[in-house]
């Protein structure tokens, strides 16, 4: 089995997430291309000390790019890339700022 830190990629912190995150307790993360819902909830419940209640996995596509160049348009594609969100349960949280200011 994978480690945590190979499962969970990095937390996605967007102004649409961090509202969901306070209305709704739902975060999202970017996870390894090849994992799975199980894996996702063990990694983020042993890493954050939290318990999840649900996760969706949703597969992004790479989005297509092209720069000009001497040469001429040179095209190219980003990779594609897996969110899973998580949903926990009622009074948990995960702070990503915390921290000494």
């Amino acid at each position: 089995m994978k480690k945590d830190y190979e499962i969970l990629v990095y937390p996605i912190l967007t102004e649409k997430m961090l509202k969901l995150q306070e209305s709704r307790r739902k975060y999202a993360f970017k996870v390894s291309p090849n994992a799975n819902k199980i894996q996702v909830k063990i990694a983020v419940q042993s890493r954050f000390d939290v318990t999840v209640e649900n996760v969706h996995m949703i597969n992004v596509k790479g989005k297509s790019k092209q720069m000009n160049t001497r040469r001429g348009i040179t095209r190219g594609r980003r990779s594609d890339w897996k969110k899973a969100i998580i949903t926990l349960k009622e009074g948990d949280a995960i702070n990503f700022f915390e921290g000494n200011a």
